[in-house]
């Protein structure tokens, strides 16, 4: 039964599979310990459903196996004909990631219900209140790199992540979670351009671009914009630094150029990028995000 659920799950692109019992995360209460200290700024759904987080048991009622699986995002950037891009998991050519994973993922239970009728599965695409990096840590996909990010070894950090709970007990032996790997590295840290990685493995959301220029509601101040460099929605500097991750600053142009984003209406974008990642931070999020940049390089020294 393992073998068929690896075996599909391969077939459709996953590119590690792994299985864990629902457990209390690994590293939990350095999570609440994070929240406590208000690293995680204005997300504050992080914030809720703790006892979930705690006892992923909880998201599925008799729930006795968890597979763990990560899907490949592109190694190469969308960018724009006048030389900006985005972050590379935000892939705007296709559907949102969220969307693309459950469908597969709804394959790969079907290989569990077929093989358990009774069984029941619930399926979670980084959106469910679960500690996924832990959890995949757990089912031994890789290990916790310096800059929070699950590392595969042998492909990098370029990976979506998602779980399928199930009330199956399928039948594996509980794997020891893999060592970290970074050694004495730091060059995630190093390259932080808006030092939000404060030290290993803490990262002060307040001050990521990832956070700012997706899921902050204000405007990225003046300071941020000046560390975005050419990119304008997330970032991928602390990845592109990591060894594990293959060398890659292709860019293929995909996007429409920053001032057709500035003029552009919310029916054109909804039109061509209503069910992409970008649909999530939204058109007036792009274009205080491009303003921002173009502001701080008007009034910055030449």
């Amino acid at each position: 039964m393992l073998s068929r659920i690896v075996d599909q799950a391969k077939d459709l692109g996953f590119i590690a599979v792994g299985f864990s019992r629902p457990q209390r995360p690994l590293f939990f209460d350095s999570f609440t310990a994070w929240l406590a200290q208000k690293g995680h700024a204005g997300m504050s759904w992080l914030e809720r459903h703790v006892e979930l987080r705690e006892n992923p048991s909880r998201l599925l009622k008799n729930c006795q196996s968890i597979v763990s699986l990560a899907f490949p995002y592109p190694s190469e950037r969308s960018g724009t004909p006048d030389g900006f891009y985005v972050s590379r998991h935000a892939d705007p050519a296709k559907e949102d990631y969220h969307q693309r994973l459950k469908k597969s993922c709804l394959v790969v239970a079907d290989v569990i219900r077929k093989a358990s009728q009774d069984c029941r599965v619930r399926i979670c695409v980084d959106s469910a209140p679960l500690l996924e990096r832990s959890v995949a840590l757990a089912a031994g996909l890789g290990f916790i790199g310096k800059n929070n990010m699950m590392i595969i070894p042998g492909y990098g950090s370029y990976v979506y992540l998602a779980e399928i709970l199930t009330t199956a007990r399928l039948p594996f032996e509980p794997v020891e979670p893999m060592e970290n790997q970074c050694g004495s590295c730091t060059q995630c840290v190093d390259a932080c351009p808006a030092g939000a990685l404060q030290k290993p493995f803490y990262i002060n959301a307040s001050r990521c671009l990832s956070y700012l220029t997706i899921e902050y509601n204000g405007h990225v101040a003046q300071d941020s914009a000046g560390a975005m460099g050419d990119c304008f929605f997330g970032c991928d500097r602390c990845q592109e630094a990591c060894p594990f991750n293959k060398e890659d600053s292709s860019t293929r142009i995909s996007l429409p150029s920053t001032e057709e984003f500035l003029e552009m209406d919310n029916a054109t974008f909804g039109q061509r990028f209503g069910r992409t990642t970008l649909a999530r931070a939204g058109l007036e999020k792009v274009k205080s995000n491009i303003l921002a940049m173009r502001n701080y390089a008007s009034v910055s020294p030449p």
